[in-house]
């Protein structure tokens, strides 16, 4: 059993956790660049005289929480970035930013981790060891996990483990007020691929004359679906989705180039290889047969993500304590969308879990992550800190997984 009372004490900081929640909704930053949010949460911080420094050009925060005497160090990450996308809640604590919006909960993500950081400094005379809590730009775009971990955010100390969590809808079918779990991949690969088709142009009245770059980017288009559907087993999780396409200035002109741009998705790393292998190739060689030329420019963004089987069933085990069995929904089919967790979860056994709180209207109508008029349920808010929590003291107190 935990031995800390993990739900009460939690549930003394709940209005503080959804305040943070609320200030920081109306302050939405983008990408690496979060100078109010930053200043917000080292705000906090400091309150609590919790110490920590900044990475990533000051938009990143490693903030530390050392217990009573040496031991294990886990780490608990918390996105801080919006959206650009233009709020149509209707909440009376909408963004004050014009175009810019928490569409996603990282809002609520940074409010559950502080909620953390206030019951951790409670309890620091009673635990051993010490945890890191990272507060990350940037994970919508470009990513901001990779340049804190070359930046040294786990070491000095060096991390043994790290916990995250996604908020909202982001998984459908775990039912609200339940954790979800995946041990072993659970967020799919993310990468984007660029290619460009150059034949000749010419008149539309005299296609003999062009190598008609249109209908030769018609062909790979069709010949990357077949990657899916002859060249992987059935049973891999993978995507291509071509999804812009543009070329061409007017009605009777046959254009000189085609250019596409798309995304790759897969849940496993050698077959993320070999597609981006294939596309480069199915291009050139489509393009080649027809006397044009391909252009491929793939680039490798997020890995899979990989949830540790055994930290995850430890973590499962934890949050069963708190709240009872049926409180955990074990998913079995990765998610395809992408999240550069992956990149701390490579480095450091650990595991990512969904927290689903969905503001569910009238008819079931449920608002998706990226909508302007994405909203999530606070009340729900004091299970995402205290699932961490139970986890962070458990593995703390054992000195790692036994």
């Amino acid at each position: 059993m935990n031995k800390y009372d993990i739900v009460s004490l939690v549930k003394q900081k709940e209005a503080k956790i959804i305040q943070i929640r609320r200030d920081l909704h109306q302050i939405p930053e983008l990408q690496l660049s979060l100078p109010k949010t930053v200043s917000y949460v080292c705000k906090q911080l400091d309150e609590l005289q919790i110490p920590y420094y900044k990475l990533v050009d000051g938009n990143a925060i490693v903030a530390t929480i050392e217990g009573k005497e040496k031991g294990k160090c886990i780490a608990i990450r918390a996105d801080m970035d919006a959206l650009p996308i233009k709020e149509n809640t209707g909440l009376s604590f909408a963004s004050k930013h014009e175009g810019c919006m928490h569409a996603c909960g990282h809002d609520s993500h940074t409010a559950m981790a502080l909620g953390a950081c206030m019951v951790l400094k409670e309890l620091s005379s009673e635990f051993k060891g010490c945890v890191k809590i990272l507060f990350q730009p940037g994970e919508e775009y470009p990513g901001g996990a990779l340049p804190m971990i070359e930046e040294g955010c786990l070491e000095n100390p060096k991390v043994d483990a790290l916990i995250g969590l996604h908020a909202g809808y982001i998984y459908p079918g775990v039912e609200k007020g339940k954790i979800g779990i995946c041990p072993g991949a659970f967020f799919a690969s993310m990468d984007r691929f660029q290619i460009t088709v150059r034949g000749k142009g010419a008149h539309g009245a005299y296609p003999h004359m062009s190598v008609d770059p249109i209908p030769i980017a018609c062909e790979i288009v069709s010949a990357l679906q077949k990657i899916i559907s002859r060249e992987l087993a059935p049973t891999s999780n993978a995507l291509i989705s071509v999804c812009q396409i543009h070329s061409g200035t007017t009605q009777n002109i046959i254009p000189d180039e085609v250019f596409m741009e798309g995304t790759v998705r897969a849940t496993d790393e050698d077959v993320r290889k070999f597609m981006a292998k294939r596309i480069d190739e199915i291009a050139s060689g489509i393009a080649k047969s027809y006397r044009a030329e391909a252009e491929t420019v793939y680039d490798f963004k997020y890995p899979v993500l990989m949830n540790d089987k055994a930290f995850t069933e430890f973590f499962a085990e934890n949050t069963k304590e708190i709240f009872g069995e049926d409180c955990i929904h074990e998913i079995s089919i990765p998610t395809m969308g992408g999240e550069d967790v992956a990149f701390f979860l490579q480095k450091v056994p650990g595991t990512f879990f969904v927290l689903s709180n969905p503001i569910i209207h009238d008819g079931g109508k449920i608002y998706p992550h990226h909508s302007d008029r994405f909203d999530i349920d606070e009340s729900l808010f004091y299970k995402g800190t205290s699932a961490v929590l139970a986890t962070v003291l458990k593995y703390l107190d054992l000195g790692g997984l036994k």
